[in-house]
């Protein structure tokens, strides 16, 4: 039944039987045929029915949280019982705490669970976000998200790091909004959990900056600046920004906005990823 109950997530991750099964290698008529067998071994409708739409009804919707941590279950059932006998441990992080944070709580982690292979997944929140929910990841390290979180996932604070404004070095004045109206500006990929901040920013202090570049990596954006092409609103990683050449960050005072980043786990977690999420919680810069 798990390969149902795998398909059942994809169905409601990717809103259609057909965009399921383009994602997961099935047909639709596929999907379709392995709905209707859950449901009968089942004994319960999961969908309601209309036309060439099915969407999650009560009882499907109920079934997809047990699913989830069904599978979870199923994918950690032959982990060893003792942390000497290693494992496996898929964790998802944003670019800036892979080398700060993170680095910093592998190294005590390893100590403990020396015989564990350690798989890094790399992302931007949302997706690490669709990743721990599908059952991919074991935790993730990310920006907190916008709105709630599904009932199967704990949020564990982690970072608060404030917003300033990063100059080319050479560009004097420290009048952040004039700054923003008159110089190019290299915006934080919007797509993304912090971009999506500093849209908020800009548009709450009704400022429609003239944007040259969008990107979603922090350092790549500090290097951008310090090579002089326009001006950007980035977070204070890990207490200072890379180490890049010709920049200097101009405080936003009383307009001051941070993002907060944490740990986002499942409720039912192995003792491998609880005891990571403690040695991140020490590792804090």
């Amino acid at each position: 039944m798990i390969p149902e109950l795998k398909t059942l997530v994809a169905v409601a991750r990717f809103g259609t039987f057909a965009a399921a099964g383009e994602r997961i290698g099935l047909t639709q008529a596929a999907v379709s045929g392995q709905m209707k067998r859950l449901e009968e071994r089942l004994g319960v409708i999961l969908f309601e029915r209309t036309g060439r739409s099915a969407t999650l009804n009560a009882a499907g919707l109920r079934t997809l949280e047990r699913a989830k941590s069904i599978i979870s279950m199923f994918e950690h059932i032959a982990d060893p019982a003792d942390e000497s006998s290693g494992g496996q441990l898929r964790i998802g992080a944003i670019a800036s705490v892979q080398s700060a944070v993170l680095a910093r709580a592998l190294v005590p982690f390893r100590q403990r669970f020396a015989r564990y292979h350690l798989r890094i997944v790399p992302g931007v929140s949302l997706h690490l976000l669709d990743l721990l929910d599908a059952g991919e990841l074991d935790l993730a390290v990310l920006i907190e998200p916008p709105y709630g979180l599904p009932k199967n996932l704990v949020w564990r604070p982690l970072l608060r790091e404030p917003y300033m404004l990063a100059v080319p070095e050479q560009l004097r004045g420290d009048d952040w909004r004039a700054l923003l109206r008159e110089q190019p500006f290299i915006r934080y990929d919007r797509s993304s959990f912090g971009g999506r901040q500093v849209d908020r920013f800009l548009r709450s202090h009704s400022i429609d900056p003239n944007e040259a570049i969008e990107i979603d990596d922090i350092a790549g954006i500090a290097t951008l600046v310090g090579r002089g092409l326009g001006v950007a609103l980035l977070p204070i990683v890990d207490g200072g920004l890379p180490d890049i050449p010709s920049v200097r960050m101009v405080p936003l005072g009383e307009a001051m906005f941070h993002r907060e980043i944490g740990i986002l786990q499942p409720l039912e977690t192995s003792p491998a990823a609880a005891y990571l999420a403690e040695c991140l919680t020490a590792a804090q810069g």
